[in-house]
C-alpha cells in the first residue's frame, strides 16, 4: 500500500469528535518524520468521506484546510455536538 493510501485510510477512520495530529498520522502510516507529506496529501484531498479537518497541528493549533480554516473550525465544532 502506498503512503498516500495509508494516510487517507487512517484519516478516514478518525472517529467523530476526535482528532489526530499530522505527526500521529505519519507515525501510524509508518513514516514518523513525514508529517509535512501528510499535510500535502490532505491538502489535495477533496473526498468528503475522508474527514481531513480532523487532523490538526502538534502544537494544538488548527492548521490548514483546503476549504479554508474557517470551514475547518466549523466542521470541528459540529463534530463535538
Amino acid at each position: 500500500m502506498l503512503f498516500k493510501e495509508k494516510v487517507l485510510k487512517i484519516v478516514k477512520n478518525i472517529p467523530k469528535g476526535k482528532t489526530k495530529t499530522y505527526k500521529q498520522v505519519a507515525e501510524l502510516a509508518g513514516s514518523p518524520c513525514a508529517y509535512r507529506a501528510v499535510g500535502n496529501i490532505l491538502n489535495k484531498n477533496y473526498n468528503l468521506k475522508i474527514p481531513c479537518y480532523r487532523v490538526i497541528r502538534s502544537d494544538g493549533k488548527i492548521g490548514g484546510y483546503n476549504r479554508g480554516t474557517k470551514k475547518k473550525k466549523e466542521l470541528l465544532n459540529k463534530d463535538l455536538k
